[in-house]
């Protein structure tokens, strides 16, 4: 892989193509371009249709093209989670020495092992896209980050391979080289914001992170620098403006304009005295709405897809991670988004926003986190990422670890919600269509600690 001062990040979103450009200076990464373009040419974060998904990249890398002064030749694309699967593997060389004795390691020895350690049995839809590291061995001496330059006669290594559909895989490879561009790296997305936006600590000791994208939600579970759990929802921005759409029997422009501009995530912050004109299908004149209306259909659907996450991560027996919770996605933006959240999830929650001029939004997160991904790699995780992208396995009887599935999500077709009609004056606030129940926030255990909570997922994921 080039090792270039240079980054373009490429996050292929089910509503959205986002191209970033950022020049690592002295460490430092800045932002130099972006660029934005609408697509309908993905369905729930996964593309459909390769010639509109490579168009809209096009268009939206010669836009950052023109705002950087560069000329863009290669990108890193990200991944969706959907139907990934993780697993922990190791492999082992054997140094070509003579007579047994010791030698210094070098780089291909370094791909040699990753090789070794690539060699899984993996099923004929699925390929690897990530191996990322956990530790080294030089004749059994471990905990080495770096084995380059030590002498030994046997190298190990330990990693998490994550591996996806290669359906999905091919069609964003294809979709970019359409677009006439080269993939520099695959990226899972919840591995790129998980490991970039995150400090040590909250990759440490585990952090909770949803990505509230346009078609889809992504829920995942750093920690020890690890992913150790993705759920993908197939629910997310889109669905909530077709739920204004529907309910309000206006166009899907305007109840998108509607949801970006006056729509909260907790209705309590609304007001009923906001009045908001609607364009009404088949109606001459707009016609009034409240903005606290407006309000308790997006919250319905937003506390739909919290209390899918919240449901899955109960089902792993998921512990209260010290990190607490950080959102990101376009739909994070809606102000009112963390009161909700707090009343499904414990510690502390908060949303990420970058805070580079030009894209201070949540919707920016990921292909910001992409570059920043590719920025940060190490020279030996740059060798191992050279082995995965080129898919080169060595043949041998020998398997090494098991496959866990990340649980898929069961999708059923949305229901546009019923929200609680605005009040009129002397009815007390009280709605006459049901209201979603509010469950209680999940309990933090007395005085947690960190070895519980590492133990806990060290023996449900290993």
């Amino acid at each position: 892989m080039q090792n270039t001062q240079l980054y373009v990040g490429l996050d292929i979103g089910t509503t959205s193509i986002k191209v970033l450009v950022c020049e690592n200076v002295k460490g430092d990464l800045k932002v130099i371009g972006v660029g934005t373009q609408p697509t309908t040419g993905l369905n729930r974060g996964v593309i459909v249709d390769i010639d509109k998904t490579a168009s809209a990249i096009s268009q939206a890398v010669a836009q950052a093209a023109e705002k950087s002064g560069v000329q863009i030749r290669e990108v890193v694309v990200g991944l969706p989670a959907n139907y990934l699967r993780l697993s922990e593997v190791h492999g082992m060389v054997t140094l070509n020495t003579e007579q047994g004795q010791s030698r210094e390691i070098t780089d291909q020895d370094v791909i040699d092992v990753a090789q070794a350690t690539m060699n899984q049995a993996l099923s004929p839809d699925q390929e690897p896209i990530d191996l990322v590291i956990r530790d080294f061995a030089v004749d059994r001496f471990t905990g080495i980050k770096d084995p380059r330059g030590m002498v030994g006669v046997r190298l190990e290594m330990w990693a998490t391979m994550y591996s996806g559909l290669t359906t999905v895989i091919h069609n964003a490879r294809k979709a970019v080289e359409q677009a006439g561009l080269n993939v520099q790296d695959f990226v899972i997305a919840p591995i790129a914001t998980g490991f970039n936006l995150l400090n040590d600590g909250e990759q440490d000791f585990g952090t909770l992170m949803i990505d509230l994208g346009g078609g889809q939600t992504t829920t995942s579970i750093i920690l020890d620098h690890q992913l150790k759990f993705a759920y993908v929802d197939p629910e997310g921005g889109q669905l909530i403006t077709h739920d204004i759409s529907e309910v309000l029997n206006t166009s899907q422009r305007n109840a998108e304009q509607l949801k970006r501009d006056h729509g909260f995530a907790n209705s309590e912050l609304a007001s009923d005295d906001v009045q908001l004109p609607v364009e009404v299908v088949g109606k001459n004149q707009p016609v009034n709405i409240s903005e606290k209306y407006l309000s308790e259909i997006i919250e319905a659907r937003v506390r739909q897809i919290f209390e899918r996450a919240k449901n899955q991560l109960d089902s792993v027996q998921s512990p209260d991670l010290p990190g607490g919770l950080v959102l990101t996605g376009g739909v994070a933006a809606l102000p009112g988004i963390k009161e909700l959240a707090s009343e499904y999830f414990s510690g502390n929650i908060k949303v990420f926003v970058p805070d580079q001029m030009g894209i201070r939004h949540p919707g920016f997160s990921q292909v910001l986190a992409l570059c920043r991904y590719e920025s940060n790699l190490s020279e030996v995780e740059q060798l191992v990422k050279l082995v995965v992208n080129q898919g080169a396995l060595i043949e041998s009887p020998h398997q090494y670890g098991q496959f866990q599935n990340v649980p898929e999500p069961q999708y059923r077709p949305p229901v546009a919600p019923t929200p609680r009609r605005a009040a009129s004056e002397g009815d007390n606030n009280q709605s006459d269509a049901p209201r979603p129940s509010r469950p209680n926030q999940r309990k933090s255990s007395s005085n947690p600690t960190i070895e519980k909570v590492k133990g806990f997922f060290s023996n449900f994921f290993d």
